[in-house]
């Protein structure tokens, strides 16, 4: 059974495995991914399936803030395609529409062209690009959603 719920301190093992297989030499640090965790301006979720970790995601939302950040997201590339991700991403940013944000913002590797698609599934679209962003020379395209509160509305 598949499992939506907050990551608590005890995922950080789990999630930092995903993290590095899914964004090595890009990876965050164990402890920024703690801080990221514990902060009381994020909201990081994960996916549980059959008792293991098989994606999560964070949002910075600060509670009055008009804008809200996706963090971070990945999904095991064993359930990539299931729509888990596309529910892990509508939780993400109902939860900065409740926070009071009117705009969320991500960066996504310009190599990324699966999750960029996503991501325009989900109304965002393209702002501009952040040239040589990511390790290896990657440019980073800046993505935006007006109106998070009508996301998945249409």
């Amino acid at each position: 059974m598949t499992e939506f719920r907050a990551a608590t301190a005890s995922d950080l093992d789990a999630i930092m495995q995903l993290e590095r297989a899914t964004f090595a030499p890009d990876d965050w640090s164990s402890e920024s991914m703690l801080r990221e965790i514990e902060s009381e301006h994020t909201t990081y979720l994960v996916i549980v399936d059959d008792d293991r970790l098989v994606g999560y995601g964070g949002v910075l939302a600060p509670s009055g803030s008009t804008d809200a950040d996706i963090q971070t997201i990945a999904v095991d590339p064993s359930h990539r395609r299931t729509g888990l991700g596309r529910e892990l991403m509508t939780r993400l940013i109902a939860r900065a529409a409740s926070t009071g944000a009117k705009a969320v913002f991500l960066e996504v590797r310009a190599d990324n062209p699966g999750a960029q698609q996503l991501y325009q599934s989900l109304g965002f679209a393209v702002l501009g690009v952040r040239p040589r962003y990511y390790k290896g020379g990657i440019d980073a395209v800046v993505m935006k959603l007006d109106r998070p509160d009508e996301a998945g509305a249409a």
